[in-house]
């Protein structure tokens, strides 16, 4: 029996006013769930510029509760069940005072709160001073059982790992949604960055035979108080898995991806291919619970 299910990625620009950011955004998805998607996610840190490019105290005020009576958390619930649409939304989380987390929120179709994925990898390179800000997530690799599919998710910095990719697909995704904040600075311009961004995402999507679907922001975002910034290269993508690209977002301007998936497909994939499941030699990998393997 075939399930079709239509996935919805909101890529937007984002200004310095965290209300019109997020106000854009709920426009966005409505826009997104006009035109039929189901299972919508917003981009990395979506109600902010991405204030990590600089180590700040003053942009912790940003965080906030992530739970299932939160301000936040509430609107976003009580628009996924009138749209009647799953929303995977990215948050600043404030779980204590000095306790921070970059986390995502997964609201079922009713508005139910399903729970929360905390990234687990946290990137400290210039322009992306996160460990300053973030502590590692303590929630591990998991899915979430949805109205239309069940989805995993990971946040940014952890589409590098293959460990991140495999994991949650053991534990059930058949869709990974992956919110990102990622771009080039001055130094990285025409590096070929964005290129090898979307392949080990697309490798992903055939290691574990599931949609891999990653949502980027798009446009030039200064670093607060210098000379330099990030411009964000957009791109946001589905991929299946084949790592054929299915629909891809706009570079350098704002856009929503509006993707069918055939989630039937899934299982003549992963009959046919066994790699990514019964061949594995759970057996001979201890050695990757080690920092590096000397020689």
């Amino acid at each position: 029996m075939q399930r079709f299910v239509r996935v919805g990625l909101i890529q937007t620009m984002c200004t310095s006013d965290v209300q019109e950011n997020f106000d854009h955004t709920v426009l966005q998805i409505r826009a997104a769930a006009a035109r039929g998607a189901q299972i919508i996610c917003t981009q990395e840190l979506f109600k902010s510029h991405y204030f990590c490019q600089a180590e700040n105290p003053d942009h912790f005020s940003l965080a906030e509760e992530v739970s299932e009576t939160a301000a936040t958390v509430m609107s976003l619930s009580k628009l996924a069940a009138e749209l009647q649409v799953v929303l995977v939304a990215s948050l600043f989380e404030k779980r204590a005072l000095g306790l921070y987390h970059n986390t995502a929120v997964v609201l079922d179709a009713d508005g139910s709160y399903l729970g929360k994925y905390r990234k687990m990898h946290i990137p400290d390179d210039p322009h992306y001073y996160e460990k300053y800000y973030f502590t590692p997530g303590d929630l591990g690799y998991r899915s979430f059982v949805t109205r239309y599919a069940t989805i995993g998710v990971m946040i940014c910095w952890d589409q590098w790992f293959p460990e991140a990719a495999r994991l949650t697909a053991m534990s059930g995704a058949e869709i990974i949604l992956i919110p990102t904040a990622i771009g080039h600075t001055a130094t990285s311009e025409e590096s070929g960055y964005d290129l090898a961004w979307e392949i080990v995402q697309r490798g992903h999507a055939v290691a574990n035979a599931c949609y891999v679907a990653a949502v980027n922001r798009t446009g030039f975002e200064p670093e607060p108080g210098g000379s330099h910034g990030i411009k964000f290269w957009g791109s946001s993508f589905v991929a299946d898995p084949y790592g054929k690209v299915l629909s891809r977002a706009a570079k350098d301007d704002e856009d929503i991806i509006v993707c069918e998936l055939d989630l039937s497909y899934l299982k003549s994939v992963r009959e046919g291919y066994s790699f990514p499941f019964r061949d594995r030699r759970v057996d001979s990998y201890q050695q990757l619970t080690s920092l590096y393997t000397d020689t």
